[in-house]
């Protein structure tokens, strides 16, 4: 990094990092905040350990980085509509992040990214894992990398929210399913730039994305199921254990992750805040 302010300790090949020597519960100055945007920026996710933070503190922390972002399936259900609990309780079936996807990509524009920290972590289970899609997109051949430059993917909440998902009897995380719910859909380029970095990338995820613009449904699934799992191959992917305290910062913009569902008899409860637009610094 630039200077001494923080620690940056990168956790894989794929990317990550832990940073040290900030406490996120106080008001950081700017040139903290742009060694961390920088790191996020570079690393795709940021960690931090040991943090104690409550609502405000973590809402502060993330106007640093944009305006909050109310979730449209969630701020309606929540006492905050600020804030997303994620909970899951020993007994459900499903929970929220169980399949890899990148955060409400169905809006015209999807957050650029997102703050969870650990509340109630178990002693073992529900560990996140994450996806370069740099380098997901990097790896593709020459020859795929120019049939899918220009065409755009079809994003929609069909599947995760509403009436007819039947989410919510799994689960104790409940989103919105009653008969006023309104599909949500969007159009976005399979291959984003990212508008810091100025990198390609995959956009891409299995839980909104649910076809391609100008193609027949069939050959739209034969094209996305073969992006969909080439974006989480084993080489592009790094995880992350949780602890009490713990943050998970990422860049929504180029990951995508997984929530595993492996906490067996634990309670898991984690405090989620979205952050709007670009993300690009004034």
């Amino acid at each position: 990094m630039r200077n001494s302010r923080i620690e940056v300790r990168p956790i894989s090949g794929a990317g990550g990092a832990e940073i040290s020597g900030v406490d996120v519960s106080r008001e950081l100055d700017d040139g903290t905040i742009g060694e961390i945007r920088d790191a996020l920026n570079e690393h795709c996710v940021v960690f931090f350990r040991d943090q104690e933070i409550d609502t405000a503190q973590h809402k502060a922390f993330a106007r640093r980085f944009g305006p909050i972002f109310l979730h449209p399936n969630f701020a309606t259900v929540m006492e905050d509509p600020e804030v997303v609990m994620v909970r899951r309780e020993p007994g459900d079936v499903s929970h929220v992040g169980e399949d890899w996807h990148t955060d409400t990509t169905m809006v015209a524009e999807p957050p650029m990214g997102a703050i969870l920290y650990g509340i109630d972590v178990p002693p073992y289970g529900g560990d996140t894992l994450f996806a370069n899609q740099y380098q997901a997109y990097e790896a593709l051949s020459p020859t795929m990398k120019r049939m899918i430059e220009g065409l755009r993917a079809v994003h929609s909440d069909i599947g995760i929210a509403g009436p007819n998902a039947s989410r919510n009897k799994l689960r104790s995380t409940r989103n919105r399913d009653d008969a006023g719910w309104r599909e949500t859909r969007s159009l976005h380029p399979i291959v984003r730039s990212h508008p810091e970095t100025g990198r390609k990338c995959l956009f891409v995820n299995a839980s909104y994305t649910i076809g391609i613009e100008g193609m027949t449904p069939a050959e739209g699934k034969a094209l996305l199921d073969f992006l969909l799992e080439h974006g989480h191959r084993p080489e592009f992917t790094f995880r992350f254990r949780w602890q009490k305290g713990s943050i998970a910062f990422w860049d929504n913009r180029s990951t995508k992750h997984i929530a595993l569902g492996d906490t067996g008899p634990f309670r898991r409860l984690m405090r989620r805040i979205q952050i709007g637009g670009a993300g690009v610094p004034v």
